[in-house]
């Protein structure tokens, strides 16, 4: 049955996933929270809907500045139109004027390819933000692509179907991030439904 099959493979993932990568992010999200920097999120399709959906928890839980790249469609698209596609994404974040302190935060199926001009976007705002002094962080799937080769902030969602590798991945970004900001050593804040089973 293909339920047993899909929720199955979901067992395995989390069962391989390394867990040394997720602590490594955690740490990265702390520093920024230390430094009172700010944290850009980015990711197209399912990735630009995680970044939304994120940014919203890192603000109100964790307290910390935190901007998704995409969020603006005016901009955006004017910057596609105007501009270039490729450079659509760095040039929105260039306008806040990125520094040491403030951490890009991708979301990605395969974590971006020039050779293969898969999500070239992202990767050419990953260059931007490493030039800027950034850090740089995400959680992909595959091999990493792109932003695994330049960076060791990065939990690689294990591939454990082919056929399935987008739905796994992007479930377990949002699972990712949500633990995240769940994790103690963040201290966040308590969210509506944990508060009132408090009482």
């Amino acid at each position: 049955m293909f339920i047993d099959e899909f929720l199955n493979e979901i067992k395995e993932v989390v069962k391989s996933i390394d867990k040394r990568s997720i602590s490594k992010l955690v740490n990265v999200i702390k520093e920024v929270k230390d430094l009172d920097g700010r944290i850009f999120f980015a990711g197209s399709g399912g990735g630009a809907g995680h970044s939304s959906h994120a940014v919203c928890d890192f603000r109100k839980l964790l307290g910390i500045e935190s901007y998704s790249i995409t969020d603006n469609v005016s901009e955006l698209t004017a910057r596609i139109n105007d501009e270039s596609f490729l450079e659509s994404y760095s040039n929105i974040l260039k306008v806040s004027k990125p520094n040491k302190n403030d951490c890009l935060f991708v979301f990605s199926v395969g974590g971006g390819s020039l050779d293969d001009n898969i999500s070239p976007q992202l990767c050419n705002l990953i260059d931007f933000a490493l030039d800027s002094n950034m850090k740089v962080a995400g959680i992909v799937g595959r091999d990493g692509g792109y932003i695994a080769s330049k960076s060791e902030n990065v939990v690689i969602v294990p591939t454990v179907n082919e056929r399935h590798i987008t739905a796994h991945t992007e479930g377990m970004q949002a699972y990712l991030w949500h633990l995240i900001i769940s994790d103690p050593v963040l201290s966040p804040k308590k969210t509506m439904w944990e508060s009132i089973a408090d009482k």
